[in-house]
């Protein structure tokens, strides 16, 4: 009996020493359909955009989302979608090596791939959003769309807003586009992205309050919540604390709404009610 136990444990063992990542690009389609949706029902999709970010890179909107989405799959045993790098990116556009997806284009596409994602078995999907503007309503809008057709769940996350709090926590004031708050995320997933030396105070600028003054290019890469609030700094120490903060507050979002979801048993019949997703 022993004997029989054993031989049955070691051919399983390539099964379950198969699945390596969380990553979907770098499973094969045999390993995909073992655990989607057996063993996995979420995925999470970072969504970013390439534009101009102060002294760090300009996929920040890319980093950030996708650092965030590794970090978060394990907690809540997901799986991490390819990232959608480019996005509608708005008044930073004229600076080099930005680039811009029209508002039609990214909707049709972005449809697809969260059509495509319900199509092959996820019950929920998380979008991690790295760009605001423009983009987030999109992407809201999208939510609610293919979530109906689909009958799919579908949460949409804006990780610095959501973390306002844990900004003011960490650094004892708000932050800003490539502010201290993006700059430090950056710079706790990896610091060579950020060039410390080339930052320039002059080239920081308050948000303008709504209505009163709209420029473009926007005359300054760092954009600043609150004026006198967010002056990048860079402390390693810190940048580090807030990365930890950023992922658990984000972490515990999607694991509560995933609970509440359940709880109401919403969405758990398939599309249109009838049977699996495939």
């Amino acid at each position: 009996m022993r004997n029989r136990t054993l031989v049955l444990l070691l051919c399983a063992a390539p099964a379950l020493l198969a699945q390596t990542t969380r990553e979907m690009n770098d499973l094969n389609w045999m390993e995909f359909r073992e655990l989607v949706p057996a063993r996995i029902r979420t995925v999470l999709l970072p969504a970013g955009t390439v534009e101009a970010h102060g002294v760090i890179n300009n996929g920040a909107d890319n980093t950030a989302p996708l650092a965030l989405a590794r970090a978060m799959a394990p907690k809540l045993d997901a799986l991490v979608a390819p990232l959608i790098p480019y996005g509608v990116t708005g008044s930073l556009d004229g600076y080099a090596g930005t680039f811009q997806i029209s508002a039609s284009a990214y909707r049709a596409f972005v449809a697809d791939v969260l059509a495509g994602l319900a199509r092959n078995g996820f019950e929920n999907i998380i979008v991690v959003n790295g760009h605001g503007g423009p983009q987030t309503a999109i992407l809201n809008e999208l939510a609610e769309k293919i979530g109906r057709e689909r009958r799919v769940r579908v949460l949409v996350t804006n990780w610095w807003a959501i973390c306002s709090d844990v900004t003011l926590k960490v650094f004892g004031e708000d932050g800003g586009h490539a502010g201290w708050n993006e700059t430090a995320f950056i710079q706790a997933i990896d610091g060579k992205l950020v060039q410390q030396a080339r930052y320039d105070r002059k080239l920081e600028t308050p948000r303008p309050v709504a209505g009163t003054w709209y420029a473009f290019p926007f005359p300054a890469p760092v954009i600043l919540y609150q004026a006198g609030q967010g002056s990048v700094r860079f402390d390693q120490k810190k940048a580090e604390e807030y990365f930890g903060a950023v992922v658990e507050k984000m972490t515990a979002l999607a694991k509560e709404t995933i609970e509440k979801w359940d709880r109401a048993k919403l969405f758990q019949d398939g599309p249109s009610g009838g049977g699996p997703r495939r």
